[in-house]
């Protein structure tokens, strides 16, 4: 016990990516990194954008993509420096060259932060669905998916207003994006 109340544990439990339901794949797909299956690691164009953006002196918008992130949450800390940041390109082209797209997948839903001390899908589902990952609905995994920017300010056991539209704008991707069989298009990438 730590701070008066204040209690936390982490909770975490690998599961392989055919024990995750494929919307909670599509979700993460939809909300962070709709190229995922055909870039190499970098998103030339959300990084253009996002560069453009940030010049304007508005809120810090980035350009991550599922790779990126996998690489940071693996190997390396939070924050911004250029430091953490050459080194996250340098883990991102080993990730990107070693292995497939849906190992790259399989990890990413494994390792992010869904909530303060939950991290994974599978924990994330049973601590706020009571379920398997592999139970996961269309809005289930989109509600997961809606968090991803900030598990920590935003929640999925007492979504605000700013989630639900967020979760409802991911379903609406999820669907433009073809759904479950957007995912086959990953077993067509090989490491390059």
């Amino acid at each position: 016990m730590l701070g008066g109340n204040f209690r936390y544990r982490n909770q975490y439990d690998w599961v392989p990516l055919e024990a995750i339901s494929p919307h909670a794949a599509m979700a993460a797909i939809a909300a962070e990194d709709q190229l995922f299956p055909f870039h190499t690691g970098f998103d030339f164009e959300s990084i253009r954008k996002a560069v453009q953006h940030n010049a304007k002196g508005r809120r810090v918008r980035g350009a991550s993509t599922i790779t990126q992130q996998t690489a940071k949450n693996l190997f390396l800390w939070s924050g911004r420096s250029w430091i953490r940041k050459g080194l996250e390109v340098y883990f991102t082209v080993l990730i990107e060259v070693l292995w497939p797209k849906d190992r790259i997948l399989e990890v990413y839903l494994n390792v992010a932060q869904f909530g303060r001390g939950v991290y994974g899908v599978q924990a994330a589902s049973r601590e706020f669905f009571d379920k398997d990952a592999a139970k996961l609905t269309r809005r289930q995994s989109a509600l997961l998916a809606a968090v991803l920017p900030n598990p920590i300010k935003l929640r999925v056991a007492a979504p605000s207003p700013y989630v639900l539209r967020r979760t409802e704008r991911i379903m609406g991707q999820m669907r433009a994006l073809g759904g479950a069989a957007y995912l086959r298009q990953l077993d067509d990438t090989e490491p390059r």
